[in-house]
């Protein structure tokens, strides 16, 4: 079973090298490691080109966004499974991919995911909040129930029955992605109580009110565009109250 790593990144020097070291040290062999740049101009691109040998492929080119270079990396990709590992991302330990794999045949599931640690930006080793995920059960989703997106693992033939992110989405495609997957067409799932990704937390602490309401304005659009009935006010509220409920110290 080929997996299928993708990487979008752009003026991320300092980082980037973290994560393809990351993924370069999974035991499990068969990765296809593919790095969508969206045109870094402060030495990114050269730092990925010295690790040519560990990457199947390179794109360096200008996009629209995050959800645009993640489309393209599934577009060229080969492998029967799709996982996500950005610029400021490492697995947890060098089995996560392995863990991945077991789960998927042995569960004989269309996709997986798991826990993720936010660390400080200049200490992996220094957990800052915890995202447990839990177990999912249809209609989860509408008690603002979400796994973390960059420990979700899902084989390909749901990418092309189902299709890839909706790029209209700025911030919530990731949301609106697994809305469409999990609760609306039902694929199969298993949950992995173990942390599989650690993520710098830059930028959380500040969370500002107008960025907590355009997610929750977009998580919004994600029900309407799929054609569920949702109240925004609702879901402003849900995405208030979770933030202690699914982040532990």
């Amino acid at each position: 079973m080929k997996v299928s790593i993708i990487t979008a990144v752009l003026n991320n020097k300092a980082n980037i090298t973290d994560s393809l070291e990351s993924v370069a040290r999974q035991s499990f062999q068969d990765i296809e490691h593919i790095l969508i740049d969206g045109g870094s101009i402060d030495g990114t691109l050269e730092m990925i080109q010295t690790y040519p040998a560990r990457l199947a492929k390179i794109i360096s080119e200008p996009d629209t966004g995050l959800y645009d270079a993640l489309n393209k990396g599934i577009r060229v990709s080969s492998g029967e499974v799709i996982g996500f590992l950005h610029g400021d991302d490492i697995y947890a330990h060098e089995n996560v991919v392995k863990r991945v794999v077991e789960v998927l045949e042995s569960q004989n599931v269309d996709s997986c995911y798991g826990d993720l640690q936010y660390v400080e930006k200049d200490n992996l080793h220094k957990v800052v909040r915890y995202w447990r995920a839990s177990e999912y059960r249809p209609g989860k989703f509408k008690s603002g129930w979400m796994p973390p997106h960059p420990t979700f693992f899902v084989r390909r033939k749901i990418y092309e029955k189902f299709e890839c992110f909706n790029t209209k989405f700025r911030i919530a495609a990731d949301y609106e992605l697994m809305l469409r997957f999990l609760e609306i067409n039902r694929i199969s799932t298993h949950y992995i109580p173990e942390v599989l990704v650690k993520m710098r937390a830059q930028g959380i602490s500040n969370r500002s009110l107008k960025n907590m309401v355009l997610k929750s304005y977009e998580d919004y659009l994600a029900w309407k565009v799929n054609h569920l009935k949702a109240h925004f006010y609702t879901i402003l509220l849900k995405n208030i109250i979770k933030i202690p409920q699914f982040f532990e110290r």
